[in-house]
């Protein structure tokens, strides 16, 4: 296990270099300038998008769920462990600083979604049994040469291991341990794997039972879940926020003192603290990594835009959002200063703000994030399974999937976010260079839809007036 653990450290450590926060952070910093800004001015037709209001357009499109859906599935993937455990990592190796190149991750990332996404629907594809796909692999095999089919292979091999649930389980199994089984007896710290083994076994059966129903019972899932999660998270923060008022502007120059100083980080190195940051920030909100297309590529709209202003709120709720709940809520605490890592860090924030029950709080999040990232991946993972060896292979995946779910509840930590690290840099590599061979194509098609828009061609009146139109006739 340690020789393994120190193989999956090492192809991390290469995969995570200089030349993949250049290719991320630099790729979105190109997007928001090829785009010049322009979708950030339609904030508020992304949230009427999301309400349902251009819902009976696309009524007949291409695809299985709605915009709602697809950005719950999405963030079901996202606002995860990434958001609690991740956040927890990157203060604990990386120090404070690491946050704020999280936020800078997230503000580039919003136009590497609006592209991406808009790509998930502009270039769908068949798969072998005749139905509509969506996904980077599916985007590079329509929409760019033969010649760029190897990449769409290597994302579909990267992402059946990045998608695997052994970091989500192992987390979930981890706080359910430390807050439920030791203080009752059940386990002991030094003595726990058969009862890990024995929640892995559990968490199986209760998540294949979803998993089997694809991607509307995931969406359906997920939109009942993630958003009530997320509302509830936010407002116990806020809770523990105002409670600590006065202390907030300095943690947030803490934050900023450290992004650029890197004290905070052993050897002090400011390239430590970046790296550290822009690693899970991306583990946050996955922009660039290719995952979200697979969820939004699903979405029922025959409007590239529609799906790019949709995908675009997700590193908006997830990292700036969530994420600095958590950061504030562990830096404002002191616990970030003691010997804890991951989930038991932030579980001990929240039992320090709501002395005998803020750790029940966090198993609840961390059930309800981790199970739904778990489905959400799942669905991920097949379609990759598929796109390479057919759609019949779906099922062997899932079940092998399952099976993992079972020793991630045993696998160590170490060993489990090296090789997410290694599999998520794989990931981007394809996504960012198709999309950056593709993006003139999103602006034309962005800004024939901005165009049609403002001059009220499109709008919910328009819709019904349409509807109404189809019926007489």
């Amino acid at each position: 296990m340690q020789q393994i653990e120190q193989a999956l450290a090492a192809f991390a450590a290469f995969m995570w270099g200089p030349q993949l926060v250049v290719l991320l952070v630099g790729g979105g910093i190109f997007f928001m300038l090829h785009s010049r800004l322009q979708h950030f001015r339609y904030m508020r037709h992304s949230i009427d998008l999301l309400r349902g209001k251009y819902s009976r357009q696309s009524a007949n499109a291409g695809g299985d769920i709605s915009h709602f859906r697809a950005l719950a599935t999405a963030l079901a993937g996202t606002i995860g462990l990434g958001n609690i455990t991740g956040v927890a990592v990157a203060i604990t190796v990386g120090g404070p600083g690491a946050v704020f190149w999280m936020w800078v991750t997230a503000l580039v990332g919003i136009s590497t979604k609006f592209y991406t996404a808009s790509l998930a629907i502009m270039f769908r594809g068949y798969d072998d049994a005749g139905k509509l796909q969506g996904g980077p692999m599916y985007v590079i095999r329509e929409g760019l040469s033969k010649k760029w089919l190897p990449l769409a292979y290597l994302f579909a091999i990267a992402g059946m291991f990045g998608t695997l649930p052994v970091f989500q389980i192992n987390q979930l199994v981890q706080i359910v341990r430390d807050v439920v089984a030791i203080p009752a007896g059940v386990a002991t710290a030094d003595s726990h794997f058969a009862f890990d083994l024995t929640m892995g076994l559990i968490l199986t059966v209760v998540i294949y039972a979803v998993a089997v129903g694809k991607v509307k019972r995931v969406s359906a899932v997920a939109a009942g879940m993630v958003p009530t999660m997320v509302v509830f998270y936010f407002l116990m923060t806020a809770i523990l926020l105002l409670g600590n008022l006065s202390e907030i502007p300095a943690m947030f120059g803490l934050i900023f003192r450290d992004a650029f100083t890197g004290q905070s980080v052993l050897g002090g190195s400011l390239g430590a603290v970046i790296l550290i940051g822009v690693q899970r920030g991306v583990f946050s909100n996955e922009a660039g990594l290719g995952t979200e297309s697979l969820a939004h590529g699903a979405a029922k709209t025959n409007e590239p835009t529609r799906e790019g202003l949709v995908a675009m709120m997700g590193p908006i709720i997830d990292t700036l959002i969530v994420c600095t709940c958590t950061a504030l809520a562990i830096l404002i605490t002191g616990v970030w200063e003691g010997d804890a890592v991951g989930v038991t860090l932030t579980t001990q924030a929240y039992e320090q703000a709501f002395p005998g029950f803020g750790s029940y709080i966090m198993l609840l999040m961390v059930l309800v994030l981790s199970t739904t990232t778990v489905l959400t991946y799942s669905y991920y993972g097949s379609k990759c399974m598929g796109f390479l060896f057919g759609t019949a292979s779906e099922k062997y995946y899932l079940l092998i999937y399952m099976a993992l779910i079972a020793v991630g509840a045993v696998a160590s930590l170490r060993a489990v976010i090296s090789l997410f690290d290694g599999a998520y840099a794989v990931m981007a590599i394809p996504t960012m260079l198709s999309t950056f061979l593709l993006a003139p194509k999103v602006r034309d098609v962005a800004r024939d839809y901005f165009r049609r828009y403002d001059a009220g061609e499109i709008s919910p009146a328009k819709e019904d007036e349409s509807e109404r139109v189809v019926e007489n006739n």
